[in-house]
């Protein structure tokens, strides 16, 4: 057998039919933030590591991708990482606390001159290229492997605010700042990205989590710019998940010429409209993580009524999970009934 006949067999067949838009009756399962503070297997590597180790050390990042996978038995991996690590790698400083990351100073007017040139800034991210091909080795073979990494938008808004929560005041009061962020920023992410592809990611997704909190205008004509200079070369293996966001964020740039491989939605959409709007693409979601915690009767229930539209339509495409990542405190039991339920009822 040739080499090149071993590497058609690396990868999981109902994700790679979903990216490929290929009819079949069970979908494939991801969860964002399936590898986390919810299990037993992360919790106790947290114990002996930093979080810092199990994302800049590959051995370790690709210990606690591979298990999730492992235990509920997900069709794909992703990589263990954090997005703002390329902040991080333009000078910015970063450091994992109890209260969540915190950068050594924010982006305005006056610091954006410290950020570092990209190729200064480039080598510090050459370790999420050996987790990926550790993790690579790792898991099954049978078993898809996704990357990701931030959104211009989002790393823009944690630049400036140090988090996204709240109403994003300061980095709407900036945002004549954000093109001239983006300068630097989209091509050490555009690097990134054809990093992780080579690396052995079948698909990279940008997850854009404070994409919602701008109007549909705003969105258009400030992030879509950016989005379309990142995806210029690969778009065809890039996803892009935005929380938050409406049709009318979405319509025009995804369906004129993006080339994009594929979008997640969050649970305020409803995923017939998703499959309706973006026809030619595969869409990840979408159901709510915080019914997750429900005792399990009533999650069973959830689920079912979630599921029974989607079991009688058409439905290429699908890759199912959440409409954002695992919260900590989920139950384990209760991610295992979930993989059992959609197989069990899209059969």
């Amino acid at each position: 057998m040739t080499l090149a006949a071993v590497k058609e067999q690396i990868g999981n067949a109902r994700f790679q039919n979903a990216l490929a838009r290929r009819e079949q009756s069970t979908p494939p399962i991801w969860l964002m933030r399936q590898a986390g503070r919810y299990h037993r297997h992360y919790q106790a590597l947290r114990q002996k590591y930093s979080f810092m180790d199990l994302c800049k050390r590959p051995e370790l990042a690709a210990e606690v991708a591979l298990g999730p996978v492992m235990d509920f038995d997900f069709d794909a991996a992703i990589l263990f990482s954090d997005l703002l690590f390329p902040l991080e790698a333009l000078g910015m400083g970063l450091e994992y606390t109890d209260h969540g990351p915190e950068l050594a100073w924010n982006l305005n007017e006056r610091t954006l001159a410290q950020l570092r040139p990209i190729d200064e800034a480039w080598p510090n991210l050459l370790f999420q290229g050996d987790a990926m091909r550790a993790t690579r080795d790792r898991i099954p073979a049978d078993r898809s492997l996704i990357g990701f990494v931030g959104g211009p938008w989002t790393l823009f808004v944690y630049a400036v605010e140090g988090s996204h929560k709240g109403s994003l005041i300061e980095s709407k009061k900036l945002l004549s700042l954000f093109p001239r962020f983006c300068e630097t920023l989209v091509p050490l992410l555009e690097r990134n990205i054809k990093l992780q592809l080579d690396s052995g990611a079948e698909v990279v997704m940008i997850f854009d989590t404070a994409a919602g909190e701008l109007s549909p205008d705003v969105f258009t004509a400030e992030v879509v710019p950016q989005l379309r200079a990142l995806i210029a070369r690969n778009a065809s293996r890039i996803g892009y998940y935005s929380r938050g966001t409406q049709p009318a964020h979405l319509r025009d740039w995804l369906f004129t010429d993006s080339g994009l491989a594929g979008l997640g939605v969050d649970s305020r959409w409803q995923m017939s409209e998703a499959f309706d709007l973006f026809p030619h693409s595969f869409v990840q979601g979408n159901f709510d993580q915080a019914l997750l915690l429900c005792e399990r009767d009533e999650l069973k229930q959830h689920l079912n009524r979630y599921l029974a539209p989607l079991a009688n339509q058409a439905r290429p495409g699908w890759i199912c999970g959440l409409g954002h990542g695992v919260l900590p405190g989920t139950p384990e039991d209760n991610v295992r009934l979930f993989v059992d339920t959609v197989r069990e009822v899209m059969q």
